[in-house]
């Protein structure tokens, strides 16, 4: 388990003792099955989300396993308690025009063509914001066209590039880049700030921030609505899920089906829209 997964839930089960005292005598060893519902019970009248309960639950179920595995309990509290429901989001994607709206913001300066890079690659190949900081110059085969990206899971996949990617691609890469640069022969990143250095995520964040700002786009927009947005359009043009979800690089098909449920409501909205008998 990793280290900061262990620090959190530590943290939720000194909560949970804290909200035990004075309820319960023995603290967490000693709590029944209603001390736990009360505890996540309270969570949610103080305004806590579903996911933060569920968290906190799940806190609560390992370090009772952990209680039986050493002996020191040979029952848990939580186990039969059921996790409360989170009603899913709507899935945040920009239509086609607005795509093209934001591609179009960028100009041409050096700044501007490695925005315009950035921009395309991201709705190009859908990938995250992480996929695409961390990735450098030997990733992309401008040749063939494509780039490799190495995942979130450490699990390569290799995505094409359409026409219009691969030039915006091109004009930075073989031009502009080596100007951000200054001299700097042994950067291996592909996207690099004025200073010559790797992009960070949040510098990116603000990029498309300001394109968005710049184009007029109401919605919020997100690295994650790029992402969703090459979705959603994929499969509204044919794309199979199976497909999808290799070019996403998600390792549970449910992540990837849950954009198909984007498309049936279009396709409903649309019927009751136009049906005369809706």
């Amino acid at each position: 388990m990793e280290k900061n997964s262990v620090i959190a839930y530590l943290r939720d089960v000194k909560e949970f003792a804290g909200f035990l005292e004075g309820r319960c005598e023995g603290g967490p060893a000693a709590a029944t099955q209603a001390d736990v519902a009360a505890f996540l019970l309270s969570l949610k009248q103080s305004g806590k989300t579903g996911a933060t309960v569920n968290r906190k639950l799940a806190s609560l179920r390992a370090f009772y396993r952990f209680m039986n595995k050493t002996g020191a309990m040979d029952s848990s509290p939580s186990e039969e308690i059921k996790s409360p429901k989170i009603p899913q989001r709507e899935i945040e994607y920009l239509s086609i025009n607005e795509v093209e709206d934001l591609l179009a913001q960028t100009d041409k300066s050096v700044i501007g063509l490695r925005d315009a890079a950035i921009l395309e690659i991201m709705y190009a190949t859908g990938v995250r914001v992480s996929e695409l900081v961390e990735m450098n110059v030997d990733d992309v085969n401008l040749r063939m066209g494509f780039i490799t990206c190495s995942g979130e899971h450490g699990k390569a996949r290799i995505i094409p590039i359409g026409r219009p990617a691969r030039a915006a691609l091109e004009a930075y890469t073989y031009d502009e880049r080596n100007k951000l640069l200054r001299g700097k022969s042994d950067r291996k990143a592909l996207f690099l700030n004025y200073y010559g250095e790797r992009l960070t995520r949040q510098a990116l964040w603000k990029i498309i921030k300001a394109y968005s700002a710049k184009a007029g786009i109401e919605k919020k927009l997100t690295p994650k609505t790029l992402r969703n947005s090459f979705a959603v359009h994929m499969i509204q043009n044919g794309a199979d899920l199976k497909t999808l979800q290799e070019l996403l690089g998600h390792e549970d098909f449910a992540a990837t089906q849950k954009f198909l449920n984007v498309t049936k409501n279009r396709i409903k909205d649309i019927y009751d829209k136009t049906h005369p008998r809706a």
